[in-house]
């Protein structure tokens, strides 16, 4: 049987522990409510402004970016690769020698030509003093005048053995000069073809030169869409490997003739000043620009589906508000939408909205924090003197349960 001591003990316990919970059940239901009051914290770069800007259409263009200035450098003699003197990549000046082929028997060939070169000059000379002296001694009558058309004979063809000879020479000094290939421009070695020890033929290729500073699009035009596209308009494409660095240029040509095969029109775009890639063959795709028009933009990002419907949450007067938005075509450049109704020019939209938003919540506009900011970091002391009076709390309350 219980004393009443105990009894009224437990009751009082009793009383004291409903009393907690009920605290703990008020301080959890006043949390939440200050939670949802609390406004949603917003710096400048969190919203877009939807503003007026042009949008273009116009065809699509498709290639791959091409230098202008490229030199597909070959052999043009028969000999055998001695040197290859520059790698893929490695820039060059004009004049700069890139290959070095053997010349010993071109060098033979030279000296035979210089010496018969000098045997002609010395064999012409020696005609032209035999006909001068013929031409003396025909004036005095001391010699007849076949004698003296039989000198000028003699003196005309070696004449034109020495033209002969001379010909020979600079065509010799010529295979020897081919036995270096130099760079006709300053560039880039884009494609090296031969190594030391390889037998060069006659028209095979040995490097590839190339100019980085002249690269331009080379694209084709679906010819159904070829009407539309006129020399001097803008065009706007991206570059694959460039991620999305968006790449600015002019039509400059429009070829006469399709593609036989793909019945597609090739058409040159220049590229814009500082917007040079530096390198050539990747794939290219972009927009002829060949009609221009202002009207309300919002950036993609910015817009939440729901089914065929669209929403935005516009910041205004400090409130949070859904706002349902007609939106028309996407612009292909940026990604942006024509806004038909909905929002005004001006407008403050949350850029990449997140599923927590609520309609109405009250928003409150706070700097932003700058990059590479220390995070605050509580003292070594302070996280010990918090541990110690956690553990005093505990050890109180067990006291106070028995």
């Amino acid at each position: 049987m219980l004393r009443p001591s105990l009894i009224v003990l437990s009751i009082a316990l009793a009383f004291t522990g409903c009393s907690k919970f009920k605290k703990s059940d008020d301080q959890t239901k006043a949390s939440a409510s200050a939670t949802a009051d609390k406004p949603l914290m917003v710096t400048n770069e969190d919203l877009s402004t939807v503003q007026s800007n042009a949008l273009s259409s116009g065809p699509v263009i498709t290639g791959s970016i091409q230098p202008e200035r490229k030199a597909d450098l070959r052999s043009e003699i028969s000999s055998v690769v001695l040197q290859v003197l520059k790698e893929n990549g490695e820039t060059v000046k004009r004049g700069d020698t890139l290959v070095r082929l053997d010349d010993t028997s071109i060098k033979d060939s030279l000296h035979s030509a210089q010496e018969a070169e000098r045997a002609a000059v010395q064999t012409f000379d020696q005609a032209e003093r035999q006909l001068q002296r013929l031409k003396t001694l025909r004036a005095s009558g001391m010699a007849s005048t076949q004698q003296l058309e039989d000198a000028e004979i003699r003196r005309n063809n070696t004449q034109s053995d020495l033209v002969a000879a001379k010909a020979r020479t600079v065509q010799a000094r010529q295979q020897l000069q081919r036995t270096e290939v130099r760079a006709p421009f300053d560039g880039v070695v884009s494609e090296r073809k031969v190594s030391a020890g390889d037998t060069a033929q006659i028209g095979k290729e040995l490097v590839k030169v190339i100019d980085p500073t002249s690269m331009r699009f080379e694209g084709l035009v679906s010819a159904d869409k070829v009407t539309s596209v006129k020399i001097g308009q803008a065009v706007s494409f991206r570059i694959n490997g460039y991620g999305n660095q968006e790449f600015r240029g002019k039509v400059k040509r429009v070829d006469l003739a399709a593609n036989a095969t793909t019945r597609q029109v090739e058409v040159l775009v220049t590229l814009g000043e500082g917007t040079q890639p530096r390198v050539s063959g990747l794939f290219a795709e972009g927009m002829i620009e060949a009609t221009s028009m202002e009207t309300l933009m919002i950036p993609g990002s910015a817009l939440v589906r729901d089914g065929d419907k669209a929403y935005a949450w516009r910041v205004k007067d400090g409130v949070l508000n859904k706002v349902s938005v007609s939106i028309g075509e996407r612009d292909p450049r940026r990604g942006d939408f024509v806004v038909r109704s909905g929002l005004l020019n001006g407008d403050k939209v949350v850029s990449n909205p997140l599923s927590t938003l609520k309609d109405g919540q009250k928003v409150q506009m706070v700097a932003s924090v700058p990059k590479n900011t220390p995070v605050a970091v509580p003292a070594p002391a302070a996280a010990s003197a918090a541990a110690a009076s956690a553990s005093a709390s505990t050890t109180a309350s067990a006291a106070a349960g028995k």
